[in-house]
């Protein structure tokens, strides 16, 4: 098994304040594939947005991440249960989950290894649900300005597992009964030019950069690029959203 890689300890706090939120429409697609809502996994769990969300729909919520600081500043509920535990070998029982969920974390997994776990902890009818996001949209002139930003400033320093995210998880390995999703989903929020600006410091691939230039944050020649242009106090942000279900196979 591969080594674990933890990409956003040190942005923990950032990453709580400006990741945006899934839409509750997803979640009901999701809900509307299970059998029983009584126990769910949320894998990556990271400030335990989805966790919360999950929370409101299921008895009792499990939700795991190999990050101290992001457990750290996760979202309270009364039935949900943080652990710091690797996604690919936990101390869950078998059979035991109606739901198993991944938010914009698969790609950093284990693949084969947390499938094989997956197998092992998920109810026979059960569900496994992996998600992501891409690139945000806002209008022509500033989505060029941060395409250019996302692959010639930064392009480098993302992990290669970024990739899974570029293919909307295409390229996920996925050996289970998969569902033909038959819907597209999106998320929409309006977000002033700080809010933009703490998202993008929330990015693993900036944290890499900084690192490597001692300490220069790129972000802020980006930010000095788009005020000019942003012209309103909100602006409009959507994110493309791609989702795969499936169940267990039947041996």
């Amino acid at each position: 098994m591969k080594k674990a890689l933890d990409r956003f300890s040190k942005q923990s706090k950032t990453y709580k304040d400006y990741r945006p939120t899934y839409p509750e429409e997803l979640f009901n697609y999701i809900y509307s594939f299970c059998n029983g809502r009584n126990t769910c996994w949320d894998c990556g769990t990271g400030n335990g947005q989805v966790a919360a969300l999950l929370s409101n729909s299921f008895d009792q919520v499990f939700a795991t991440d190999i990050s101290q600081e992001q457990i750290k500043y996760a979202i309270p509920r009364p039935n949900i249960h943080y652990s710091v535990q690797r996604a690919e070998k936990t101390t869950f029982p078998d059979r035991y989950f109606d739901l198993i969920t991944a938010a914009q974390a698969v790609h950093w997994f284990h693949l084969p290894s947390f499938n094989k776990e997956v197998y092992r902890v998920l109810k026979p009818n059960g569900i496994v649900a992996i998600w992501g996001y891409g690139l945000l949209k806002i209008n022509s002139e500033i989505d060029t300005i941060v395409n250019h930003f996302y692959q010639d400033i930064i392009g480098k320093y993302w992990d290669k597992e970024r990739g899974h995210i570029d293919q909307n998880y295409s390229t996920i390995l996925f050996n289970f009964d998969e569902v033909d999703i038959k819907k597209t989903f999106k998320i929409e929020t309006q977000w002033t030019i700080d809010q933009l600006q703490g998202y993008f410091n929330s990015w693993s691939s900036v944290q890499n950069y900084m690192e490597k230039n001692k300490g220069e944050n790129p972000v802020e020649n980006l930010i000095r690029d788009i005020a000019p242009i942003w012209n309103t106090r909100r602006q409009q942000i959507n994110f493309p959203i791609f989702l795969r279900m499936g169940t267990p196979l039947s041996k």
